[in-house]
């Protein structure tokens, strides 16, 4: 298992060392209305904080019936079969692996101060706002604020889904399902990323047409 570990961790090691490279130092520095705006290090209460919402916040409870519906629709793993109660199973098994993931990177990230948390880039281009998500997805703050690889998530991200090989389905509880899911684990990072990234804009257009709606019918003679 050491070895399939190091097959996965020395590739995205590799990319985030390469992504940090690529980052310009007008990237490096502290852009306005993000987290590390303040200079200041994450607290341990910012830290449970990202800890509850990132595993039981309404993006990763709706994750969770995604995952749960996909592997349902497609009966995987076989052993919850494809019917209520196995819906069920499959969303207590994700959200097991979401809170042990969660836990071990908030727990090994607080050793070295890593921040788990995700800075927008609401000031950039589209483009550049995806590649920043992309780069978030492998790249922390540091102690300091320097941008460095998030090995606290490299190690959870992995350790996680090969440590519930000891409590899942003989089916999936191997190695190969195992990098699978690590490999799952990153895009998901990648998805959240992006949800964090744009769904501000999109609710803050919905809430500006709403208030406009509003003052229109609310104007003279109305």
């Amino acid at each position: 298992m050491s070895v399939a570990l190091l097959r996965v961790l020395l590739p995205v090691f590799a990319v985030s060392v390469a992504l940090g490279q690529q980052t310009s130092g007008s990237e490096n520095r502290v852009m306005p209305g993000t987290l590390a705006s303040s200079c200041q290090p994450i607290t341990g209460g910012e830290r449970l904080k990202w800890f509850a919402s990132s595993s039981l916040g309404p993006a990763s409870l709706a994750g969770g019936l995604v995952s749960a519906g996909f592997g349902t629709a497609f009966n995987q793993p076989r052993e919850y079969g494809t019917h209520w109660e196995g819906f069920g199973q499959r969303y207590g098994m994700r959200l097991t692996g979401v809170l042990t993931g969660n836990a071990m990177e908030a727990g090994l990230g607080a050793i070295w101060g890593e921040d788990p948390r995700y800075e927008r880039a609401a000031e950039q281009p589209f483009g550049a706002r995806i590649m920043h998500a992309v780069k978030w997805t492998f790249l922390a703050r540091g102690r300091n604020g320097e941008m460095m690889p998030a090995y606290a998530r490299y190690i959870a991200t992995a350790g996680n889904n090969f440590l519930s090989n000891t409590w899942r389905e003989p089916s999936e509880a191997d190695t190969q399902h195992a990098l699978t899911r690590t490999a799952l684990g990153f895009a998901a990072r990648l998805g959240a990323n992006t949800f964090k990234e744009f769904w501000p804009d999109v609710t803050g257009r919905l809430f500006h047409r709403g208030s406009a709606g509003s003052a229109k019918s609310s104007g003279p003679g109305r």
